[in-house]
């Protein structure tokens, strides 16, 4: 260090910012420490995401580990590589007048220096912005050079931070008002926006219209601050209502600002300049898709008319290097996705183009190709994965269902498409947009086909599930007349296994149990193993309401041993919920209640509302036979839940079952004080079925003599010491106790301003430091610490 360093403590040319910072608390730590730790950081991200901002503002935080200065240097006006170094040397005040390259004048200049050199804006000049970066961190060991780009330096030892667009709220599960400005895209609109509006806040009118706005802003800080100078003239709502046409409304940016960040337009010219011919081409096809794709997709959909296959794959990965296109490692594989002003952006290109309709078209053909692999494959291994890319395709899977019911050549593909993805509808959690979508399709003007045959049934399904038993049946004589002038023996078939669902679900289960039986012997006539298996265990639960429980047990074994032979896994948790129905009324509720366990345990795989919400309902009758009503309370709060994100009840799968429900929520209401049947049901309102299923497995018996609430005879004791908090983080700490609060993953989320996969992660981690199995576990832990060991410090 040289030995002025002392007097030059604030050198640089690190400017005070005119406007607030907003937000980005957790990427202004992670930036730090990788300045800590590494020499060289390159902060990427799409246009307009702040990386300059971020990188100002963790270098202006960090100026005092830096004695010889916080140094920036702004390339964005340099357009000849040549220029780099020099530009450099300008900035850091070089005096040298010699004729030795600007390069080797930085590096003696810094060679006992300990300096931050902020790189700003090196995408146009990627090879000579690495060359000097690796030429000064070699020659003067106490740099470090923090750089931002929308690509990577490619450097050896270069540590990368993507930086992400700002948080927003989702608008489909929108919090109240007061809480939508922990999101940081909101923060950051309501602070620009009340520089030009005095005294703009969200409010209980607005809520809506600020997150819809932020959400479709994509948390893109330079579009949010455009779009609050638009809010001098427009509403909140008109103006998310106008941004079809975002790029002529989000003008008028900070006139000292460079040309490229005046206008989102300017902006996103500026990327799509960058990009090679091949790279805008792939970009402008990238468009047709309305959500997030993978590999094959791309592939499928991108490749041909001047694009190989072959070389679709190195093109996407350098539009993920340029922040065009956002990547994601899932359990699955890699997902991609493009922003939407990005997207749009590639839209308008791909449009000029005249290419627009064939693109939708071939986009339409994979994903009606997909779906019908999903469908033909569906009675064996794999369900889950299949279903878990359906629910990430869906915005596709939309996408093309529209261009279907587009096509002037006939209703067909969008029947297919509609009917061939029914246990997407089902077991996916998409039943009423599944009905729309057939009732849709069906009413497009079409000519009597195979095609409308199997959507009238599938209809017929989807309006029993949710007790239209009226419309249901309308279908179903449709259907049955068009099978029989067909000759369709599997239409017809089905239709009659829907006779008995209607009749099951009507409370006519001797009519239910004939239904299934003609049906079961058509349908294994014609080979169809997956309508035969629910047949039978529909018919199974048939003759258990019948008291002919031998019966039922004997249909669910042979269902059983078909499943296994199969791999098949849904149709199997249905089985194992009647055999546990099956079991409780011949009087043996352990035994009902492992197979009832067992039956949820499969059901963690999928997203099926209806199979959830019954074997949660059958555990609450259980547990309520057994005299254990609060626990009962809590799954019949669950299975609510359930019931409410289907858009159905249990009474529409028939009276029976219905009489049971009724049955169990008058005891628990009777037995248990209301004070304790309320505190039973809190924090139950908004989980999903994942978290629903979570909880009804994670419920413990109470110990007997009235001790706490035991682990299961597998499990650990509740209580693992005091050396075990020492493993949790504060953040893990904290989600334990809003955990033992009762709330679910994504109210942890809301309230901690974090996204539900996070809270995932800390939950399992918690789970897994503490050697449990459940969030009860981690409720009674943390109860006994705040009994008796918690500090002052408000975490457990």
């Amino acid at each position: 260090m040289s030995g002025t360093a002392s007097a030059t403590r604030h050198a640089g040319n690190l400017r005070v910012a005119v406007t607030s910072f907003v937000g980005r608390r957790r990427e202004i730590s992670e930036v730090r420490r990788l300045v800590s730790v590494s020499r060289l950081v390159t902060l990427t991200g799409v246009g307009g995401v702040g990386k300059t901002r971020l990188a100002l503002e963790v270098a202006a935080r960090s100026r005092g580990a830096f004695p010889d200065g916080v140094w920036v240097v702004d390339l964005a006006t340099v357009e000849d590589g040549a220029e780099v170094a020099q530009a450099v040397a300008d900035t850091i005040g070089i005096a040298d007048q010699s004729a030795r390259p600007p390069a080797d004048k930085i590096a003696g200049h810094l060679l006992h220096r300990q300096v931050l050199i902020v790189l700003d804006n090196c995408e146009h000049l990627l090879d000579e912005c690495a060359a000097l970066a690796d030429l000064v961190l070699r020659a003067a060991p106490d740099v470090r050079v923090l750089a931002t780009s929308r690509r990577a330096l490619a450097t050896a030892d270069e540590h990368l931070f993507t930086v992400p667009p700002l948080s927003v709220p989702d608008p489909e599960r929108l919090p109240d008002a007061a809480v939508l400005g922990r999101y940081d895209a909101v923060g950051l609109l309501v602070e620009r926006a009340s520089a030009v509006l005095p005294g703009f806040t969200v409010t209980a009118a607005n809520h809506r219209d600020v997150a819809r706005l932020c959400a479709r802003l994509d948390g893109i800080p330079l579009a949010i601050e455009l779009a609050a100078r638009r809010l001098r003239s427009l509403s909140v709502g008109e103006l998310a209502g106008r941004l079809e046409d975002r790029f002529a409304l989000l003008t008028g940016g900070d006139r000292v600002a460079l040309p490229r960040q005046q206008t989102l337009r300017a902006l996103i010219d500026w990327s799509h300049g960058l990009c090679s011919e091949r790279e805008r081409l792939l970009w402008a096809r990238l468009s047709v898709f309305s959500g997030g794709f993978d590999l094959p997709a791309a592939e499928g959909v991108c490749a041909g008319d001047g694009l190989a296959a072959g070389e679709i794959v190195d093109l996407l990965g350098r539009l993920v290097d340029q922040s065009i296109v956002l990547g994601e490692d899932r359990d699955g594989g890699m997902r991609y996705r493009l922003l939407e002003t990005v997207r749009q952006y590639g839209r308008e290109r791909l449009a000029g183009s005249g290419a627009e309709a064939v693109l939708r078209g071939r986009h339409r053909d994979f994903y009606l190709a997909r779906v019908r692999g999903v469908a033909g494959a569906w009675c064996g291994p794999g369900q889950e994965a299949a279903l878990a890319r359906l629910r990430a395709d869906h915005g596709d899977l939309r996408a093309a269902f529209e261009f279907c019911a587009a096509d002037p050549q006939g209703a067909g593909p969008a029947l297919e498409m509609a009917a061939v993805l029914r246990h997407h509808w089902y077991a996916g959690g998409f039943l009423p947009e599944g009905r729309r979508w057939l009732d849709r399709a069906l009413d497009l003007p079409d000519q009597p086909s195979g095609a409308r045959a199997t959507a009238l049934w599938v209809a017929a399904w989807v309006c029993l599930l949710q007790g239209g038993h009226r419309v249901a049946a309308d279908r179903l004589t449709e259907c049955e007349a068009l099978s029989v002038d067909l000759g369709d023996s599997t239409c017809l078939a089905y239709a009659t296994s829907l006779r008995g669902t209607a009749a099951l679900f009507e409370g006519d289960p001797q009519a239910a149990v004939e239904h299934f039986a003609e049906a079961i012997a058509e349908l294994q006539e014609t080979g169809d193993v997956h309508g035969a298996l629910m047949a039978m265990f529909q018919m199974a639960i048939s003759l258990a309401h019948l008291g002919d429980t031998d019966r039922a047990a004997a249909v669910c074994e042979r269902a059983l041993a078909i499943s296994a032979e199969r791999g098949e896994r849904l149709v199997r948790s249905y089985i194992l919920w009647v055999l546990g129905f099956t079991t409780w009324r011949r009087g043996d509720p352990v035994g009902a209640t492992a197979h009832t366990r067992e039956a949820l345990a499969i059901q963690r795989g999928f997203n099926d509302h209806v199979g959830a919400g019954l074997m949660i309902e059958l555990l609450a009758w259980l547990a309520s036979a057994r005299g254990q009503d609060a626990r009962a309370a809590r799954l019949l709060g669950a299975a609510r839940c359930v019931w409410a994100g289907a858009g159905t009840t249990i009474s529409a799968i028939g009276p029976h079952l219905a009489a049971h429900h009724d049955s169990c929520e008058q005891r628990t209401k009777r037995v248990l004080p209301d004070v304790e049947h309320h505190a039973a049901r809190a924090g139950l309102e908004e989980l999903t079925v994942a978290e629903a299923i979570t909880r009804a497995l994670d419920e413990q018996a109470p110990r007997t003599g009235g001790a706490a609430r035991a682990a299961t005879s597998s499990a650990p004791a509740v209580s693992p010491g005091p050396d075990a908090a020492d493993g949790l983080t504060p953040r893990e700490r904290e989600v334990a106790g809003l955990v033992a609060q009762g709330m679910s993953n994504r109210a942890i989320a809301q309230a901690l301003v974090i996204s539900p996969r996070t809270v995932d992660g800390h939950v399992e981690h918690i789970l897994d430091k503490l050697g449990f199995t459940g969030r009860a576990q981690i409720a009674a832990w943390v109860a006994e610490r705040r009994a008796g060991t918690t500090g002052t410090t408000g975490h457990p």
